[in-house]
């Protein structure tokens, strides 16, 4: 696995986070590293990792627990002594989300909440409570699930949506800048290890000055950068200033690559 890049400032970001155990939020261009950061500090640091993809159905309660309401009534269809008995007990019909399973987990862990502004505006104000206090009520089973010890919980937003200020104030925040090209050239060496260097300065100075076009509608970002470098690579293909090889792993909409055929 190619390491992660961690700049001094998302250091310290993170750190804070940890001391003043609130949730931090990352913002950013999408490829920046938000999601992969999560997993980066979980595995440094030894942590269980709990991973909460938010989708525009999403409900704030999917990441505490689930009652499957539709399972029970099923096997209550069955009069076997065995199926009875699992009906008469709601416990066997709840099952935790990533909050709730860091929550039930007796040492510290690391959630990530990916993409927030997918969700509906009130999603963010309908964890307000939980994630402030680290706890929250099963009303089935008249069980209240408190953090023993409070997860680092990491939230990523690509700024769909603008989120509340009452979520805001719960939140240490930082912006990750798109990485600069010593930056870049550090990410690349990570995932590409032999790679030539005049090989991967004329990509990066091509990458680049793709990114300065104005008129694009999506910048290409880290990840496609990396597909490029890797299908160059396989392929053997040189690069010429004249032409864009493989433009497809760069650009993903049919203006941007009308842009680069002109």
């Amino acid at each position: 696995m190619a390491e992660y890049i961690l700049s001094e400032e998302l250091r310290e970001a993170v750190h804070v986070a940890e001391i003043t155990k609130r949730p931090l939020l990352l913002k950013g261009e999408p490829g920046t590293g938000k999601t992969l950061l999560a997993t980066y500090v979980a595995e440094s640091k030894q942590l269980p990792f709990y991973r909460w993809h938010i989708k525009s159905t999403s409900l704030a309660r999917e990441g505490l627990y689930f009652y499957d309401a539709v399972a029970r009534l099923n096997d209550s269809r069955f009069p076997e002594e065995e199926a009875m008995i699992r009906v008469r007990d709601v416990k066997n019909y709840i099952r935790l989300g990533a909050l709730g399973e860091a929550f039930s987990f007796p040492k510290r862990s690391v959630v990530l909440i990916d993409e927030i502004d997918k969700a509906d505006i009130e999603f963010p104000n309908d964890l307000l409570l939980e994630l402030d206090k680290m706890e929250f009520f099963i009303p089935e089973t008249k069980e209240h699930i408190v953090a023993q010890e409070r997860p680092l919980v990491i939230i990523t937003s690509n700024n769909e949506k603008e989120l509340p200020d009452a979520f805001l104030r719960r939140c240490i925040f930082h912006y990750i800048e798109f990485p600069k090209r010593e930056t870049m050239k550090a990410i690349l060496l990570s995932h590409f290890p032999k790679i030539e260097s005049e090989f991967m300065e004329k990509a990066l100075a091509m990458f680049y000055s793709i990114r300065k076009i104005e008129s694009l509608r999506k910048k290409p970002s880290t990840s496609e950068l990396l597909d490029w470098i890797q299908v160059l690579l396989h392929s053997g293909e040189k690069l010429e200033s004249n032409s864009i090889p493989f433009a497809g792993t760069l650009f993903k909409s049919e203006e941007d690559y009308r842009v680069h055929l002109n």
